[in-house]
Parts: C-alpha cells; structure tokens; sequence
C-alpha cells in the first residue's frame, strides 16, 4: 500500500523526458529566459571585464560603509568576533596565523568588487546598486591605504588597482591542472 502511494506520488511529479539524456521532469518551474540569464550572469574578471557601468570614490563610500557595513565589520574595518577584518594584516601572510584581510591577502580589488555586489550586506545579499558597491569598494581600499580618499573607481580603474597581494598566488604546478 505505502509502495503504491509512493509510485502514485512519485509518477504524478516526475514525467520522463523525450528528449534523450534528459533527466526527470518534475513539473514546475520553467525555463529562463535570455534576459533573466544576462541578468544572472554577473561574473567580475581580474581585468575588469564584467564591470558596469559607475563611479565612486572613498569619500563617497564613508557614510555607506558606516550606514551598511560597520555594524559587523567595524568602523574602521577592524571586524568583529564574528565577522572578518577588512583592514590589516600586511605582511601577516608568512606567519603561522596569517590575518587574511582585503588588504593583506586579495589579489584583485575587481574581485573585491564582485564579491560586495554578490554576498553583501549579508543580511540582503545582492541589494546594492553598481555605484554603491564602487564607492564602498573605494572605501574599503581607502581603509587599507591602497586607493586615496579621493581617486576615482571605475570600471576602466579598478582593474588597475596594484593590491599588496597580486603576486602572492602561484599557478598550480601538477601536471593534471589545466
């Protein structure tokens, strides 16, 4: 009897597909369309590619930092019990404690970048606009001394951000790693 049910209930959600190679079917949900793919495809490469369209500097990130980001990661960056530290940790990497840190261990501020506009704030990932996530991206260098105050970021300037730690990653060197 629980087997019949089960059967009935699997049979009434699962359709087998036509098309072979397909998996099940389980009747609902639909394809995307090719404007909600664009939509989704917010990958940010190292060189820049990816980036839309804005502009921000330091001194316009401050008060959005402080407004959506100091209440975990700390006025200044300094974190929390929490959550991460933004800021220190320079020449922390050859210790056996290393504090990993935007400045001390990021090797791309593009990937500083895509990181904020897909994972912060945590509590409503996603949510800011492309300016807001340049201007706390600014500000977040700023904090870690490697864009001034008032330089400005974009999507032609932040591939051109040195990070302290661009040369830190070597390639892999097996043999079966592409």
């Amino acid at each position: 009897m629980l087997r019949q049910a089960l059967l009935t209930l699997v049979t009434g959600i699962v359709t087998s597909s036509a098309a072979a190679g397909d998996g099940p079917r389980y009747g609902m949900g639909r394809l995307a369309s090719a404007e909600e793919l664009r939509a989704a495809d917010i990958s940010v490469a190292p060189d820049g590619s990816g980036l839309p369209p804005g502009s921000a500097t330091a001194a316009q990130g401050r008060t959005d930092y402080e407004t959506k980001c100091a209440a975990c990661h700390g006025v200044r960056g300094e974190g929390s019990e929490v959550y991460p530290a933004l800021v220190g940790g320079r020449a922390t990497l050859t210790r056996s404690e290393p504090l990993l840190t935007v400045g001390s261990y990021w090797p791309y501020a593009t990937t500083v970048w895509d990181y904020i506009n897909r994972a912060m704030p945590y509590q409503n990932p996603g949510s800011l606009t492309s300016q807001e996530v340049y201007a706390l991206t600014a500000y977040i260098l700023f904090l870690n001394k490697i864009v001034g105050e008032h330089d400005v970021l974009d999507r032609h300037s932040l591939p051109r951000v040195r990070m302290p730690n661009r040369d830190g990653f070597v390639p892999d060197p097996r043999p079966d790693v592409p």
